[in-house]
C-alpha cells in the first residue's frame, strides 16, 4: 500500500536492527509512551530482533486503558437515562464498568450510538432537539481538539441539547509521574508521535533536562520504532539526554498551533484520575466555566459517582511498565478480550490485547 509500505521495508528495517546491535553496549530500559508502538512492537516481532540489554517497558499511552472505571460508571448512567442519545466510538463499548458496559446498556434499550467524529454527534442533536446528546470525549491530546471544536461550534450555533463526557488525558505530566515513581526504571522515551503533531515538542525538553533521560519523538511504523530505537540507544550510549525528532514528516517542534489555540479556549487543565494510577497532578483537561453548559458531568450531577478499580486486574501497573500482561494471573483465563476484566484488554491499543492476540502461544 502507497505511503505504508515504505515504512515495512524489510531490507532497510535489517539495516537497522543491525546497527542497533552495533551501538547497543549497556542495558537499557526503553518505554514506547503509545499504544500504537506496543502493537507495532509486539506484532513485528520487534521486541525479539534487538539485542536482549534493550528492554521495552509499555507506558500508559493508550487513552481507552487509562479512563477511570469511574467514567465509564458515568457514561453509563447517563446512557441509561430516557430521552438521552449517548454517542462514542466503538472502542469504548466494551470497556467495563463496575457492573456493566456501554454495550449492555444498547442492549437494555438504551439509545447508544458509534459515531466517528464529535461534530457527527452535534449533528445528531441538531436533528433530534427533543433529545439530549452526549457525546463521550476519551482521549490524549490527539483528540482533545476535535472534541473542543464540537463544543465551540454547539455554543456558536446556540445548541442547547449537546454536552460532552470529557476525560482528556495529557502526556507529559504522567511521564513526570513515571519518573518520580519509586518503581521507575526508565532510561528513555519514545514519545508519542501523534500527540506531538498537536502539541509539538517543546514541554518535553525540560523532562529531558530535568531527569536526564533522552526522549525521541516516533512514529507507529515498524521503520519508525527502529530508526526511534537506534536514536534513543545512540543517545544513552552517548551519555546524552536530548529530545530528538524522528516523526519529522508529521511532527514540528511547535507543534499544531490551531489547535492548541481551540484547546485554550474551551478547556482547562485540571488534576485528573487515571485508571489504575491515582490523581496526576495538572493532567488532564475539563471544560471551562464559560463552556459549563456543555459539559455532560455537570448537566446530569453525576459527579458523585467514585468508584474503586477492581483488585484482581494490574491494569494499573501493566499502564505503569511495572508488569507484562502474562505476569497478571488473570490473562488468558479470567480476563480475554471476550470477557476483559479491564479496559487494556479491550482496546485496540491496550498492551494486553496485544499481547493476547500476537503472544498468546508463546507465554
Amino acid at each position: 500500500m502507497k505511503y505504508v509500505d515504505e515504512y515495512r521495508n524489510s531490507e532497510i528495517a535489517k539495516r537497522y536492527i543491525e546497527e542497533i546491535w552495533k551501538v547497543t553496549k549497556g542495558n537499557w530500559m526503553i518505554m514506547e509512551v503509545c499504544g500504537g508502538q506496543t502493537h507495532t512492537i509486539i506484532k513485528y516481532n520487534i521486541d525479539e530482533v534487538l539485542p536482549s540489554k534493550i528492554t521495552f517497558i509499555h507506558g500508559p499511552g493508550c487513552p481507552v486503558c487509562v479512563t477511570p472505571i469511574e467514567i465509564i460508571d458515568k457514561a453509563i448512567e447517563i446512557a441509561s437515562l430516557k430521552d438521552v442519545i449517548f454517542c462514542s466510538f466503538g472502542d469504548m463499548l466494551r470497556v467495563p464498568g463496575s457492573k456493566k458496559d456501554l454495550f449492555a446498556v444498547k442492549e437494555e434499550g438504551g439509545d447508544v450510538r458509534i459515531v466517528y467524529s464529535p461534530l457527527d454527534a452535534l449533528k445528531i442533536a441538531i436533528k433530534n432537539p427533543s433529545k439530549e446528546v452526549v457525546f463521550f470525549g476519551v482521549g490524549f491530546e490527539t483528540t482533545a481538539p476535535a472534541n473542543a471544536m464540537a463544543i465551540y461550534q454547539a455554543k456558536m450555533m446556540g445548541i442547547k441539547n449537546f454536552s460532552v463526557l470529557i476525560s482528556h488525558v495529557l502526556v507529559p505530566p504522567t511521564m513526570e509521574a513515571i519518573l518520580n515513581s519509586p518503581s521507575n526504571r526508565v532510561n528513555g522515551f519514545l514519545a508519542a508521535g501523534h500527540v506531538c503533531t498537536v502539541m509539538g515538542y517543546k514541554e518535553y525538553e525540560s523532562i529531558a533536562s530535568k531527569y536526564k533521560v533522552p526522549i525521541v519523538v516516533t512514529g507507529f511504523e515498524p521503520l519508525d520504532i527502529l530508526q526511534g530505537v537506534l536514536m534513543l540507544v545512540r543517545q544513552l550510549e552517548e551519555g546524552r539526554y536530548d529530545v530528538e525528532n524522528q516523526y519529522t514528516r508529521s511532527v514540528r517542534r511547535e507543534g499544531n498551533l490551531q489547535a492548541q489555540s481551540i484547546l485554550r479556549e474551551v478547556f482547562d487543565i485540571i488534576d485528573m484520575k487515571w485508571r489504575g494510577m491515582g490523581i496526576i497532578k495538572s493532567s488532564g483537561l475539563g471544560i471551562k466555566e464559560s463552556y459549563k453548559e456543555y459539559d455532560a458531568e455537570r448537566k446530569f450531577l453525576i459527579g458523585h459517582i467514585k468508584v474503586e478499580e477492581p483488585k484482581e486486574c494490574i491494569s494499573g501497573l501493566v499502564l505503569q511498565g511495572v508488569k507484562k500482561p502474562f505476569e497478571c494471573n488473570a490473562f488468558g483465563t479470567l480476563c480475554t478480550p471476550e470477557h476483559p476484566l479491564g479496559a487494556p484488554m479491550v482496546s485496540s491499543e491496550g498492551a494486553c490485547a496485544a499481547y493476547y492476540k500476537y503472544k498468546v502461544n508463546k507465554v
